[in-house]
């Protein structure tokens, strides 16, 4: 028989990732608090496995604790620009990484994801940087190491929960497409050089563009 959705028993690592789920969505937003209770009485759970998936947010730097308990992570421009120039290094040495050690299987998957995303009509903001962040994924995978894995996924959960995608100002999207397909053919052709600097600057790029939304964002906030 078939467990109603109601139903579903919760524990930490559930919870866990269902809240992990909705903050990066954006469906719980930066400054909500979030109370041991109410989620214990929203799960059907005491308060033991909440606070067990609430302190894993709060060291994954989701959350932030203030004078009346956790609430979710506001941005920072100086931590999301931090961010960015850790990422252009890293996202440099990734690709060059991939494009020595990619397998065949590593390419076809680079390849059918940037013809999916060449084959999107219109996007939405969050459809832009969930696809982005899977092609740059597959660049991880490709260059089979652990440890700059593990690295590159802990940076860009800082940047998921940023309100709006650098991907939706301007052409932004078609010039970011553009860029990965130069990426791809040089992790083909296994240039090493070529994949490590298209991955910079695109990166350089993604950054300028993040900073003019922030000072825009400080710009009406002023205004």
């Amino acid at each position: 028989m078939t467990e109603s959705p109601s139903a579903t028993r919760h524990d930490g690592d559930s919870i866990h990732d269902e809240l992990r789920a909705q903050i990066l969505s954006g469906a719980i937003p930066p400054g909500a608090a979030l109370r041991e209770v109410v989620l214990a009485e929203r799960f059907g759970v005491s308060r033991t496995p909440v606070r067990a998936a609430l302190g894993r947010l709060e060291h994954e730097r989701l959350l932030d604790r203030g004078a009346r308990g956790l609430f979710v992570k506001r941005i920072d421009a100086r931590e999301v620009v931090q961010v960015y120039d850790v990422r252009i290094m890293l996202e440099g040495e990734v690709s060059a990484q991939a494009a020595t050690s990619r397998g065949d299987g590593d390419l076809e998957r680079l390849e059918r994801l940037l013809a999916r995303d060449r084959a999107l009509v219109d996007p939405s903001d969050r459809e832009r940087m969930t696809t982005n962040l899977e092609f740059h994924a597959a660049i991880w995978d490709a260059a089979h190491n652990p440890v700059l894995l593990d690295l590159l996924e802990r940076l860009s959960v800082h940047l998921i929960h940023a309100p709006s995608s650098t991907l939706s100002v301007g052409d932004r999207w078609g010039e970011a497409l553009d860029e990965h397909g130069q990426l791809v053919a040089a992790i083909r052709d296994r240039d090493v050089v070529r994949a490590d600097a298209i991955a910079r600057r695109h990166m350089h790029r993604a950054r300028e563009i993040r900073l003019e939304l922030l000072r825009s964002e400080v710009d009406a906030e002023l205004a």
